[in-house]
C-alpha cells in the first residue's frame, strides 16, 4: 500500500505545476507503463482528486493540491505526529490510542473515508484537497474543566489565519470559522472520562484549502476555501502553526479558563451586536447577540431580559 501511495504522490508532484503532462512523460519519470499511470490516475479520482484528461495533451489537476511534507512537519513540531495518506477518521485514531498519547500529539491525514462533523454530519474529505487533523489533550480536573473549549479552538484557528495574512475571517458560535461570510473550517471535539476527574479529549479540525466544483456542489451550505489568497500557505506550514498555537492556547485555557479568550472571541464574532435567532430543537429564541459569558455560553438580549444559552442542538442564525 505504501508503494502505491508513493507512486500516486509522485504523479501529483509532477502535476503540481498546473500544466498538462502526458502519460508518456509520467511513465518515463516513474519508470512504469502508461497503463500503470492510467490506473493510478483512476485510483486518485476514486479518492476525490479531480484530474482533467485530454487526448493528445495528457493530465492536469483541476485544483491545486498541497500535500504534507511528513519529515518537515515532524521536525517542526515538538509533539508526536502520526501521518497517513488515508484513514477512516483522525478523531477515531486519537480516541483509539488515547492511553498511549501525550497532550499535544496529533494525527494528520490526506484523506478520510469516514470524516465526521458536528451532529453526525459527514465531513467531505477528498485526498490532498484540504487539511484534516486531530489533537489529543488531557484535562486533569475532568470534563467540567473543558467548558468553553470549542471557542478557544476557534480563536486559535483565527489567530493562525491572521498570522498568514488571511483577511475577513470570523467565527460563528460555538466553533465554526468563516471566510468572507462562508464556512471555511469546522471543529469536532469528543471526550472520554469523568465529569470531576481526569478526562481525555480529541480536537478534530477540518479546513478547506482548495475545494473542487464537484465536491463543493455536494455541500449543503455556503463554503469558502483558501484559493482566493494571493499566496496559498503550504499545508505543512499551516499544520505546524496550528499545532503550536493550539498547544499554547490550551495550556493558557487549562490554567486560566476562558477569560483570556473573551476579547479575542468578540473581536472575531460575526454576530455580536446583531439581531439573531437561536434554534433550540423546535423552539426559536430571538434577541441581540451580546457575545459570550465566562462559561462560553452565547448571550442574548431578549424581550425577557439578558439570557445565556449553551449546549445541546443550538443553532445560530441571523434574524430575517
Amino acid at each position: 500500500m505504501a508503494e502505491q501511495w508513493n507512486r500516486k504522490r509522485s504523479i501529483l508532484t509532477e502535476l503540481a505545476a498546473g500544466d498538462f503532462v502526458s502519460g508518456e512523460i509520467l511513465a518515463e519519470q516513474l519508470g512504469v507503463s502508461r497503463t500503470a499511470i492510467a490506473n493510478h490516475i483512476s485510483g486518485l479520482e476514486d479518492y476525490g482528486v479531480d484530474i482533467y484528461c485530454v487526448k493528445g495533451k495528457g493530465y492536469k489537476l483541476s485544483n491545486p493540491l498541497s500535500l504534507v511534507d511528513e519529515s518537515t512537519l515532524k521536525c517542526t513540531i515538538s509533539q508526536r505526529c502520526f501521518y497517513f495518506d488515508e484513514i477512516p477518521s483522525t478523531n477515531a485514531f486519537i480516541l483509539k490510542h488515547a492511553e498511549e498519547l501525550d497532550s499535544g500529539d496529533i494525527c494528520v491525514a490526506e484523506y478520510q473515508s469516514a470524516g465526521r462533523g458536528r451532529r453526525g454530519r459527514t465531513w467531505v474529505s477528498p485526498y490532498g484537497c484540504h487539511l484534516y487533523f486531530s489533537m489529543y489533550w488531557q484535562f486533569p480536573q475532568g470534563m467540567a474543566q473543558a467548558m468553553g473549549l470549542s471557542l478557544v479552538v476557534a480563536c486559535s484557528i483565527v489567530s493562525v489565519l491572521e498570522q498568514l495574512d488571511v483577511a475577513d475571517v470570523g467565527v460563528k458560535w460555538p466553533n465554526d470559522i468563516y471566510l468572507g461570510g462562508k464556512k471555511l473550517a469546522g471543529v469536532l471535539i469528543e471526550m472520554t472520562g469523568q465529569t470531576d476527574s481526569e478526562c481525555s479529549l480529541v480536537i478534530g479540525v477540518g479546513l478547506n484549502m482548495a475545494m473542487s466544483e464537484q465536491h463543493g456542489n455536494a455541500i449543503d451550505q455556503p463554503w469558502s476555501d483558501l484559493t482566493s489568497l494571493a499566496k496559498m500557505p503550504s499545508k505543512t506550514e499551516l499544520l505546524a502553526l496550528l499545532q503550536r498555537q493550539l498547544q499554547q492556547d490550551l495550556y493558557l485555557f487549562q490554567n486560566e479558563g476562558l477569560a483570556p479568550f473573551q476579547q479575542r472571541w468578540e473581536a472575531a464574532d460575526l454576530f455580536i451586536g446583531q439581531q439573531i435567532k437561536l434554534l433550540i430543537g423546535t423552539d426559536e429564541v430571538h434577541g441581540i447577540c451580546k457575545g459570550i459569558d465566562k462559561q462560553g455560553a452565547v448571550v442574548l438580549e431578549t424581550a425577557d431580559g439578558v439570557k445565556s444559552f449553551i449546549g445541546g442542538e443550538i443553532s445560530l442564525r441571523k434574524a430575517d
